[in-house]
């Protein structure tokens, strides 16, 4: 009796000790979970090292959007959509993929690239321009996108700029938000549409859209979209559209 006693004993400090291991492991796994999360947000944000490219009067003795482009090829201008946190550079890929996890830098990241579709011309010159990046949950990248389906958002953000590396400006005037699928062959086909004729993807953004405003784009004007993840659905897709007008360019300097 003594003798199973003491292997009792023995067998539960055993047991302790296996149970104090799997919590600390457990402790450590969730302390680097969310580390790796605080990291991923982090650095799904314009860095200051990276904002230092944007192209402003205010930066005209700064680096340019063209030594950007130096660096890494890739690049092809900057968004910014007013009052969001969409301010980023953006880079297009021999494939749709190429940008899903990397950063502007080429570098592996798991919060990617705002980045052009592969198919559309490089200058932008494409009477419908697409682009796409990550919805992420603290509003980075994408993540204030899926905000435009509600009509408040949509009302109170209506502008934003998009700058080429060559220095030309276009202004952007928001007008549409659709909610949609993966799949969905009109948006999804950026130069499907006739040049100079976007007609019918205007007349299918009317009909289908969660939020419109009525600006007068005509069929020979530049579009834009910009497409991102729906956060409930697996292949739900929030796409905001602007008009793209011709603006003056930004004087930039250089170091």
């Amino acid at each position: 009796m003594e003798r199973a006693a003491l292997l009792a004993r023995a067998g539960n400090r055993a047991l302790s000790v296996i149970v104090g291991i799997f919590i600390l492991v457990m402790l450590m796994y969730g302390g680097y979970s969310l580390w790796d999360t605080a990291m991923l947000y982090q650095g799904a944000f314009v860095s200051n090292d990276l904002l230092k490219y944007k192209p402003s009067p205010e930066n005209a003795d700064g680096p340019t959007l063209a030594e950007l482009a130096a660096l890494n090829p890739d690049v092809r201008g900057w968004l910014t959509i007013d009052d969001t946190h969409i301010d980023y550079p953006v880079v297009q890929g021999k494939t749709d993929m190429d940008y899903i996890n990397k950063n502007v830098y080429g570098e592996f990241a798991l919060s990617g690239s705002i980045f052009m579709d592969s198919r559309n011309a490089a200058d932008f010159s494409d009477s419908y321009c697409l682009l796409y990046g990550h919805h992420m949950d603290n509003g980075a990248m994408f993540g204030d996108v899926v905000e435009f389906v509600n009509k408040d958002y949509f009302d109170d953000h209506r502008t934003g700029t998009l700058y080429l590396t060559d220095g030309s400006v276009y202004a952007i005037e928001l007008f549409a938000c659709m909610e949609i699928d993966a799949f969905d062959s009109v948006v999804y086909q950026p130069t499907a549409q006739e040049e100079g004729n976007v007609q019918p993807l205007l007349d299918y953004i009317r009909e289908g859209a969660v939020q419109y405003r009525e600006l007068g784009v005509a069929k020979t004007d530049q579009i834009i979209g910009l497409s991102t993840c729906a956060e409930a659905l697996t292949n739900g897709r929030v796409v905001v559209f602007g008009w793209m007008k011709r603006a003056e360019k930004v004087q930039e300097g250089g170091a």
